[in-house]
């Protein structure tokens, strides 16, 4: 099992919708995907703010619309109603092409699948969004991502040389290497081993606790879950939980619970 990190809680960061330290803001939020009899709703109406310098997990049985509120608060899909806010910038607002440029600077993405070009190198892959956003590289910067993330002595090697714990490091400094507003996660230790698994939840952790930057997480693991400031619980495309850090097995029990409750109102 992962080892559980006592991370420290943020009331802040779910008492005030208001607030004008968020990192990102989403107020009505609405998905529906289809038309019609074939509409199905993600989203049923979301009001959140994630405030800077926290790290939130997003959690929620499958088809809750975990995914799809880290997608539209990203910027990599567009809501069928609502607003959101990545700082002081309102998304609904932007051409394609800006909000290309907007994720390209302002957002990092860490996925399960790790997304690494196989043809370039660590060091490459690592300044790639740089590369694309036409930005030279800030080598001090570059430099102190490397070290915190541990991959000084494997900048030169391909992605396909490294262990999957190592390649999600390489992702996580290729996340940081812009300095995001914001980091978006999606399942980041899904594909990896327990013990990779919490080094990986451990330098997320490091990033927030000693660099003040912002992570969204989904998980669906309340291990993973319990490295975070705050566990916000979703399911059919409402929140349902929103709690400062309740530890793992709370959070566990919190889950059994509402599983527990949807599949009594479908058989009743």
């Amino acid at each position: 099992m992962i080892p559980i990190n006592g991370a420290r809680s943020n009331g802040s960061t779910i008492s005030d919708l208001n607030s004008p330290v968020a990192a990102v803001r989403v107020r009505g939020l609405r998905k529906i995907y289809g038309t019609d009899t074939q509409a199905v709703t993600a989203l049923a109406g979301v009001d959140a703010n994630f405030g800077r310098g926290t790290f939130t997990a997003v959690m929620g049985p499958s088809g809750s619309g975990k995914s799809t509120l880290l997608q539209t608060a990203a910027g990599l899909d567009r809501p069928t109603d609502g607003l959101v806010w990545v700082g002081d910038t309102e998304l609904s607002k932007l051409s394609e092409t800006s909000l290309t440029k907007l994720r390209r600077s302002k957002i990092g993405f860490i996925f399960q699948a790790f997304n690494l070009i196989g043809a370039l190198t660590v060091q490459e892959n690592i300044v790639l969004p740089l590369r694309l956003s036409g930005k030279r590289a800030d080598a001090v910067w570059i430099r102190q991502v490397v070290d915190r993330v541990g991959l000084a002595e494997r900048l030169s090697h391909r992605p396909s040389q490294l262990s999957g714990g190592q390649q999600q490091r390489v992702a996580i400094a290729r996340a940081l290497a812009t300095r995001p507003e914001v980091i978006f996660c999606d399942e980041p230790t899904g594909a990896l081993d327990t013990q990779t698994a919490a080094e990986v939840l451990s330098l997320l952790r490091s990033v927030v606790d000693e660099s003040g930057q912002t992570v969204i997480m989904v998980t669906h693991d309340p291990v993973a879950a319990s490295y975070a400031d705050r566990v916000m619980v979703l399911a059919d495309g409402r929140i349902v939980r929103d709690m400062p850090q309740p530890g793992a097995e709370r959070i566990a029990e919190q889950l059994a619970s509402l599983g527990a409750r949807q599949r009594a109102a479908r058989e009743g």
